[in-house]
């Protein structure tokens, strides 16, 4: 550990510790200022864990270094020898963790996120694996703990859909969320298929941070609203009111329609709710751009007309093209209890990639 590396620990450790003795004191802080150290304080809390075990098992090593240099039992230096190896293992997987936590933050991380899913390729097989993949996201939240809220369900027959969005919300939903975007390829045989033959058919995925009205600023005078009737499935007032409703944002010429709620204010509610997470995506993919390609180089750019991944059911198996991962286990993954073994591995790859130019 170089003398720079090991003087910033020291500062995150002091600041750290500095933060505790504040929040633990009486200080009378005003609640903005408490909200603000106490999440400051928790920000830096598995750092600074890391840090303090660090810093003892470099003394625990340097107590079994004066061993060695300066023992004249045999037996006692053999079994500093051997604490040292085990010790300079630990602290490199504790630097490398280290070194992780210090990354630079998304700060969307833990924002939430609007899911949107569409058929592709495919024809009705396409509209009935973007249907399984909606369920899957679905499940999966379920699993996490994540709070999920359909916004929008265009269905089109046979339990097939054209389009399906949806809200989630709970904690890091975004961060791990956000590397699901693209194309998702499906090799199966259809129900409707007499002879037993595999199609290949597509859905896409768009996973965006979402956008409060303090991130992005949506002028009324920039808005077209269209209402019109609902069409398809949903009950018979569906043909009655005009409750749908289609938002276009004129500058960005952004559409979102919405025609799910009987309700036309609810309906335009969750259609601005679309709206402000796709201009902020937008907005935030330009800053992202402009800064680095990186991201299309550690796992995809979340380019929704980029393959990153198939699900093959007669083998079982899940592969995504990316990091090349393949598991074979396709029903724990579409039931969402083993989604989070393809997820953890892209963070990684993320994390390891971005290490390199640390």
């Amino acid at each position: 550990m170089n003398s720079e590396f090991r003087d910033k620990l020291n500062s995150i450790l002091e600041r750290y510790e500095v933060l505790e003795d504040q929040l633990n004191s009486a200080s009378n802080f005003d609640q903005q200022e408490y909200v603000s150290l106490s999440k400051e304080l928790s920000e830096l809390g598995d750092i600074a864990k890391e840090i303090k075990k660090l810093f003892q098992k470099g003394k625990e090593l340097q107590s079994n270094i004066e061993i060695l240099e300066n023992d004249d039992d045999e037996e006692l230096r053999a079994m500093a020898s051997q604490e040292i190896d085990n010790i300079n293992t630990v602290l490199a997987e504790s630097e490398e963790r280290i070194k992780v936590l210090l990354l630079p933050k998304d700060i969307d991380d833990e924002k939430g996120t609007i899911l949107e899913i569409r058929a592709g390729t495919g024809g009705d097989e396409a509209g009935l694996f973007a249907g399984d993949l909606f369920k899957m996201y679905e499940l999966y939240a379920a699993v996490r703990g994540w709070n999920f809220e359909v916004l929008e369900f265009s269905e089109s027959g046979i339990g097939a859909i054209k389009s399906a969005s949806a809200s989630i919300s709970g904690k890091g939903v975004f961060a791990r969320l956000k590397f699901e975007s693209g194309v998702h390829r499906v090799q199966r045989v259809p129900e409707t298929e007499v002879s037993g033959r595999i199609h290949t058919s597509a859905a896409t995925v768009a996973v965006l941070p979402e956008a409060e009205e303090v991130d992005v600023n949506i002028d009324e005078k920039d808005l077209q609203i269209d209402t019109f009737r609902a069409s398809g499935a949903g009950g018979q007032h569906v043909n009655r009111t005009d409750s749908a409703v289609r938002i276009t944002h004129i500058p960005t010429n952004t559409v979102v329609a919405v025609q799910d709620e009987r309700s036309q204010h609810k309906n335009k509610a969750r259609a601005m709710k679309i709206l402000r997470a796709k201009i902020y995506e937008n907005e935030r993919m330009k800053l992202e751009s402009s800064r680095s390609e990186s991201r299309k180089d550690m796992v995809g750019s979340g380019d929704r007309s980029e393959r990153i991944r198939t699900y093959n059911f007669p083998q079982g198996r899940v592969s995504d093209h990316r990091i090349n991962l393949t598991l074979y286990k396709i029903d724990k993954i579409m039931d969402g209890t083993a989604l989070d073994e393809i997820i953890d591995k892209l963070i990684e790859h993320d994390q390891a990639e971005k290490l390199k130019g640390v």
